[in-house]
Parts: C-alpha cells; structure tokens; sequence
C-alpha cells in the first residue's frame, strides 16, 4: 500500500490508546491554517464538548478494545477547539442534520452539544453548515472526513482512518466538499435547525 493511502498509522495509534491517536490529531490540526471537515453522523470534533468527547472515546474504546485512557484523550480533542480563530486559522465544518440527532451519551450530554454549537457561531475564521435531512442533494451519501490545507484527507471509517495525499484523491473530495456545500444551509437558518433539535430534547432522559 502506498503512502498516498495509509491505514497503518492511524491504527498503531489505537493501539496505544485514545489518548496518543487524539494528541496525534491534535498536532495535524495546529500545524493546518485552513480545515474543512464533513461529518455525515456525529458533530466534528473539533466543536465536540467534552462530555461528548468522553461519551465518544467511550465508543471507540469499547469496539476496538484499546487502553482506557479517555480521560487524556478528552484533552487532546477538546485542546483543538481553542485552536478555532487562532493564527488566522479557518474552519469549514458541514454537519449532515442526522448529526445533531446521533445520540451520543444521553439526552443531557446532546443538550449540551447543542447549546454549545450554537455559541460557535461567535467565533472567528468558523463557518458551520447543516446539511437539512429534505435538502436536494448534489452528491451520494458517504462518510465523513477532513480536508487539511488542501493536501490531505482524512477518511473516518470503522476499519481505520485512511489518509489521502495523492492530489487526484484530494481533488475528488475538495469536489466532494463543494457539492455537499451547496446541499448546505448557513447563518440564521442553520442555527434555527440546530434549536430544532434542541428543542426535541426537552424532557427527563428516559433511555434505559
């Protein structure tokens, strides 16, 4: 397998734990002035809160059975969000509306999310859209990933996380992102459906 299409990596940091894949990322996404990420089903993680973080981590460290070491690794991820306006750094995160549905830790743990991505739209160098479940769509769905400085993809899958850096790979998902963008909706009408979907969560937690 060739370096331009790499699961190795990503992989052998599992291993290790949470906590070393998160720095591992947390370091790619200093070193990026311009980010452009699609998540299909749960919020990027660069706007995560921290107990979505741990809910999260919790997932992955009970699938792929890897060390336990999520309280590190909540602090890798969440040290990313206070990268959003640094530097001149900017961020173009498409969130599918399936996203802010995606129970990640209960009822509490999602109002919180919510709440928080609605606080984001404050910050510099972040623009944040939400794809709308009834949006015509320009592309077929797929899964999630990230566009760095527009010289490497990253791809979220349950088997690995591939990295792209072949320039024919990073074009077709630069069109990816275009087209996705344009099934998107921003400003006023974004946060509107984000307070939808808080608004679904009112009430005790009744799962379990």
């Amino acid at each position: 397998m060739s370096a331009a299409y790499e699961f190795s990596g990503w992989d052998a940091l599992l291993r290790q734990g949470v906590g070393s894949a998160q720095q591992d990322f947390l370091d790619l996404v200093r070193s990026t002035k311009d980010t452009k990420q699609y998540c299909a089903n749960v919020i990027c993680g660069d706007l995560q809160t921290p107990d979505y973080v741990r809910a999260m981590l919790r997932l992955v460290v009970d699938f792929h059975r890897t060390p336990g070491d999520i309280e590190t690794g909540v602090q890798g991820r969440t040290a990313r969000a206070r990268l959003i306006g640094e530097e001149g750094r900017t961020y173009h995160v498409i969130l599918a509306q399936e996203a802010l549905r995606t129970n990640i830790g209960g009822r509490e743990v999602m109002r919180g999310q919510l709440a928080r991505l609605l606080e984001l739209y404050e910050l510099p160098g972040l623009q944040l859209g939400i794809v709308p479940d009834r949006s015509e769509q320009y592309l077929y769905p797929g899964h999630s990933f990230g566009i760095f400085d527009g010289k490497r993809v990253e791809i979220e899958l349950y088997g690995g996380a591939p990295t792209h850096t072949d320039p024919e790979q990073i074009n077709v998902y630069e069109k990816a992102f275009g087209l996705l963008a344009r099934s998107a909706v921003y400003g006023d009408a974004a946060e509107a459906l984000i307070r939808l979907e808080l608004a679904a969560l009112e009430g005790p937690d009744r799962a379990g």
